[in-house]
């Protein structure tokens, strides 16, 4: 009898979803890559990949093969098992931050029935990104202890430093955003951004905290420490190779795809249509999900160019600059505008 009640349209729905958004970040992850060689070559006055396929677009599926059949090197005195783990715990803990972000407008069936684009909407929502995001930097710590590298090591536990301090400002420009909401669920985050306007409106101090951890989070430039070539050689993933390697890179790749999709849902009001009434168009339920889902492709493609932008455009930082501006200018940045939202919001309720 117990067969008989499980709603297996509303699985499969889910599992359809789950696979469109594996999908959808493996894509993203691959010619964000070539988006970046392009952009960088822009920024430079000079062509970039123009080899493989029409300007170049096949240079992702070349590499990847490249990845793919290239030799799979482990060091003999590694921890076999931890050096194998690694990557994969960087890969899936990427993956997994994207479940709980709302793609675009739910889609209702002809029979009535409301599919939300998210695989899970629960109510503690933003707090399980940064649960999923703290345990991410295992993946950098397993992976450089793992290869009984010095330099590996250093660079791993620069990384875990790095993440952990910026982790903390990021969480207080957070916490101003929930008290404008009053909510920790991703659907109501953006619902109340459609209906009172964008976040970044009421909270832009609080947004650029928060990108500004972003880029950090992501160990993009400025704060590619742990990858700083000209110190540790090539960083904690320097005795990698094959897709091992691959892992690593793509789950750079698809953090900064995930970031710029909840800081487009935090700030920017996620799928919504700025100063557009969609239900005064008339199109079907399927038109608008397809419409909302490209509105918030188009914020996350801005974003994603503005962090190669800052790549190509701004230089490394010296560790104990990364460290300053972390703790002693983001933090009570942060606690300050926690403070004065905290502030505004009593006075308006009274």
């Amino acid at each position: 009898m117990y067969f008989l009640t499980i709603d297996w349209w509303f699985i499969i729905g889910k599992a359809i979803l789950i696979a469109a958004i594996i999908g959808l970040s493996f894509f993203i992850a691959m010619y964000t890559t070539y988006a970046e060689r392009k952009v960088a070559a822009w920024l430079q006055d000079r062509r970039g990949p123009n080899r493989a396929g029409p300007f170049g677009i096949l240079q992702p599926l070349a590499d990847g093969g490249k990845l793919f059949f290239k030799e799979e090197i482990i060091p003999l005195a590694s921890n076999r098992l931890l050096f194998v783990l690694g990557p994969a715990l960087a890969m899936v803990t990427a993956l997994v931050t994207s479940s709980v972000i709302p793609w675009a407008a739910p889609f209702v069936t002809k029979g009535g029935e409301v599919f939300p684009m998210q695989v899970a909407d629960v109510d503690m929502g933003i707090l399980l990104v940064f649960s999923i995001v703290s345990v991410g930097v295992y993946g950098i710590m397993i992976g450089g202890w793992a290869s009984n590298n010095k330099f590996s090591l250093l660079a791993a536990i620069r990384g875990a430093s790095q993440m952990v301090s910026y982790e903390l400002p990021m969480g207080l420009a957070l916490i101003a955003v929930l008290f404008v909401t009053g909510s920790l669920k991703m659907s109501a985050i953006v619902g109340y951004q459609i209906e009172n306007g964008w976040n970044v409106l009421f909270q832009p101090l609080g947004f650029i905290i928060f990108f500004v951890c972003a880029l950090a989070e992501c160990n993009r430039t400025p704060f590619d420490l742990p990858e700083a070539e000209n110190e540790l050689n090539f960083g904690y993933h320097q005795e990698y190779s094959s897709m091992k390697l691959g892992f690593y890179l793509f789950a750079e790749y698809i953090n900064m795809f995930i970031s710029s999709a909840i800081m487009a849902t935090l700030y920017f009001g996620g799928y919504d249509i700025p100063f557009v009434n969609e239900a005064s168009w008339g199109l079907s339920s399927f038109w608008m999900t397809f419409i909302s889902f490209s509105v918030l492709m188009a914020k996350i493609s801005f974003f994603i160019f503005v962090f190669l932008w800052i790549r190509w455009t701004i230089p490394r930082f010296r560790y104990d600059q990364l460290m300053n501006l972390g703790w002693k200018k983001l933090i009570p940045l942060a606690l300050v505008n926690m403070l004065i939202t905290a502030a505004v919001i009593l006075y308006l309720k009274k």
